[in-house]
C-alpha cells in the first residue's frame, strides 16, 4: 500500500499542477491578446472616432458608452441588490417568503444572458419603448441590473451576515434604532463584501455582449443622454471582429480587447483601494 508520505506528496504535486496551470491559462489568454493588441493602441485610437464599421478610426466613443452603460447598471442595480439583502437577512426569518426570493435568485443566476437579452427587447425595447426610447442605453441598463441582480444580493447578504450579532445588540442597547443600527453599524462593516459583489457584477455586465445586442442598438456615435443607443468596448469587438472580418478589423478587436482588460483591471484596482481606504477609517 501506498505510504501517507507519499499519498501527501502525490496530492500536494497534483494541487501544485493545478494552481499553475490556472495562472499559466490567465497568463496566456491575457498575454496574447495584450501583445497582439498594444501595438495598435495609441492617443489616436483611444481619441478617436470609429470609421468604417471600426475598422479604421478610433473608440473614443465606444469608451464613453461603456463607462455610461455600467455606471447606470450599478445605479440601477446596487440599490435593489443591497436592500433585497438586508430583507433577507434583518427584516425576515427563515420561512416560505425567504426561501422563495433565494430560489428567485438562485434560478436567475442560472438564466443563459441570451434569455435576458430577448426578455429586455421584448418588455424594455418594445413594450416600454414609450419610456426607454427602444434600443437605448437605459434599455441596455435596465437588461444589465436583471443580470446582476443574483451577484449583488448573494454577494451582499453573505457579507451582511458576516456582520457579528454583538455589533447589532451593542448599537440597540445604546439607543439607536434598527434603521440607525443597519446605517451605522451594520453596512460600514459589511461594506468590503459589498464592494466585492459589485465588483464581480462589474466584471460580468462590463463583458456582456449577447444580451446588449438586443437593448442596447449597437450605435457607435457618443451618447447625448441615457434614451440614445450605444455600443459598449464588448460588442464593439465581436462586431468588428466577426462582422468585418478584415485583417485591419482584426487589428481593431484585438487593440479594443486589450483597452477593455486594462479597463477591468483599473476598475478593480480603484475599488480596492477605496475600500481599503474605508476600512483603515473605520479601524
Amino acid at each position: 500500500m501506498m505510504s501517507v508520505k507519499t499519498s501527501q506528496k502525490i496530492a500536494k504535486t497534483l494541487f501544485w499542477v493545478a494552481g499553475f496551470t490556472t495562472v499559466a491559462v490567465l497568463v496566456l489568454v491575457i498575454g496574447y491578446v495584450m501583445i497582439e493588441g498594444l501595438r495598435h493602441v495609441d492617443i489616436e485610437f483611444l481619441t478617436g472616432k470609429p470609421k468604417k464599421m471600426g475598422a479604421e478610426g478610433g473608440i473614443f466613443s465606444i469608451i464613453v458608452s461603456t463607462v455610461y452603460f455600467t455606471l447606470l447598471t450599478l445605479v440601477i442595480a446596487t440599490p435593489i441588490g443591497v436592500g433585497a439583502a438586508l430583507y433577507l437577512t434583518e427584516y425576515t426569518r427563515e420561512g416560505k417568503i425567504t426561501r422563495i426570493i433565494r430560489f428567485g435568485t438562485e434560478a436567475l443566476a442560472g438564466i443563459p444572458s441570451i434569455v435576458f437579452g430577448l426578455f429586455g427587447f421584448a418588455f424594455f425595447v418594445i413594450l416600454l419603448e414609450p419610456i426607454t426610447h427602444g434600443w437605448s442605453l437605459v434599455s441596455g441598463a435596465l437588461t444589465g441590473a436583471t443580470m446582476i441582480l443574483p451577484t449583488m444580493v448573494r454577494t451582499s447578504e453573505e457579507a451582511i451576515k458576516t456582520v457579528p450579532v454583538s455589533y447589532r445588540e451593542g448599537s440597540l442597547a445604546l439607543g439607536a434604532t434598527k434603521w440607525q443600527t443597519i446605517v451605522k453599524v451594520v453596512l460600514p462593516t459589511a461594506l468590503p463584501g459589498i464592494i466585492t459583489g459589485i465588483i464581480l457584477s462589474i466584471g460580468r455586465v462590463i463583458g456582456e455582449t449577447a444580451a446588449l445586442m438586443l437593448t442596447l442598438g449597437g450605435s457607435m456615435r457618443m451618447p447625448h443622454s441615457i434614451f440614445d443607443p450605444a455600443r459598449t468596448m464588448s460588442m464593439h469587438l465581436y462586431l468588428v471582429a466577426l462582422e468585418v472580418g478584415t485583417k485591419p478589423a482584426i487589428e481593431k478587436a484585438f487593440a479594443t480587447a486589450t483597452v477593455l482588460i486594462i479597463t477591468i483591471f483599473i476598475i478593480n484596482m480603484t475599488a480596492n483601494r477605496i475600500m481599503k481606504r474605508f476600512i483603515s477609517r473605520m479601524s
